[in-house]
């Protein structure tokens, strides 16, 4: 049962100007793009990727955030969340519940479409600038808004959506074009069976007793928690798999250590901030 928490200030709930994408000529590019989808052969040696729409510059789980994130061209890669509705629809959702970012409460495998329809976002206070509240978008609006525009990275929260999720990827021609993201190198095995450029992110702790070569036949893209000792994140890039990237950096000190230990993405809360400090001199 999803319950109604108090709705107070939602009546004056700040709005952002509408961010719409009218044609390939009416807002900046992040990379080069022809007549087909950009995929991930296109991105640079080092890359960025904009976690949850930048989380500490956007409202995650939104698609005014992403399409924020998008717009500025600070990532080359916008990172979301999926779960799975009760009647199988996948949406940009991070919690098991919509207690934290929302004015509901309760499970979002509870609800269905319709349902969904009626659940909005509750933007942070601390978040620069204005922002209206909005309904969490599908993931089919996600990937129509953006797919071949820009690579995606999605998180399959919930396993049990994976054949759903590469049904939408496939019949958009997306499978070079979007990452697929989980903690369990099972589900990357089966993701990689259906076609899919596959993800593994891990903990600090799990990279203790990981051996990531292991996974190397079936993983494109290896995401290791930055906080990881120097050790494990050298036998992660020497792991033979195409991608190390670390997770979730929101410093320059940071950046700069997963750099110079040979990860070569930055996946970040702050991908503009970065951006900004890259290019006023800092190690890019």
């Amino acid at each position: 049962m999803v319950t109604t928490i108090a709705l107070t200030g939602l009546a004056t709930a700040a709005s952002v100007v509408a961010l719409t994408l009218t044609g390939h000529g009416t807002a900046p590019m992040p990379l080069e793009w022809g007549t087909g989808p950009l995929t991930v052969a296109a991105l640079p040696r080092i890359t960025y990727v904009a976690h949850r729409g930048g989380a500490h510059e956007v409202p995650e789980n939104s698609m005014s955030g992403l399409m924020t994130a998008y717009l500025r061209g600070t990532a080359q890669v916008l990172d979301f969340d999926t779960r799975l509705l009760r009647d199988g629809t996948p949406v940009v959702f991070h919690d098991e519940t919509l207690n934290r970012t929302t004015y509901l409460g309760g499970e979002v495998r509870r609800l269905d479409a319709l349902e969904w329809q009626g659940v909005r976002l509750r933007p942070r206070d601390v978040l620069p600038g204005s922002w209206r509240s909005e309904r969490p978008p599908t993931v089919a609006e996600v990937l129509d808004r953006f797919g071949g525009r820009i690579v995606l990275m999605l998180e399959a929260k919930d396993p049990r959506g994976l054949d759903r999720l590469a049904g939408l990827i496939r019949a958009r021609g997306l499978t070079r074009s979007v990452f697929v993201n989980s903690n369990d190198p099972g589900v990357a095995r089966r993701a990689h069976r259906l076609g899919l450029l596959t993800q593994v992110w891990r903990s600090a702790r799990q990279l203790r007793t990981d051996r990531p070569e292991r996974w190397r036949s079936y993983v494109d893209l290896l995401d290791v928690d930055h906080r990881a000792r120097d050790a494990d994140l050298t036998r992660a890039v020497n792991s033979g798999i195409a991608r190390v990237w670390a997770h979730t950096v929101v410093t320059d000190a940071q950046r700069n250590r997963v750099l110079a230990l040979g990860c070569t993405g930055v996946i970040t809360d702050t991908p503009g901030r970065l951006a900004r400090a890259a290019q006023r001199g800092a190690r890019p």
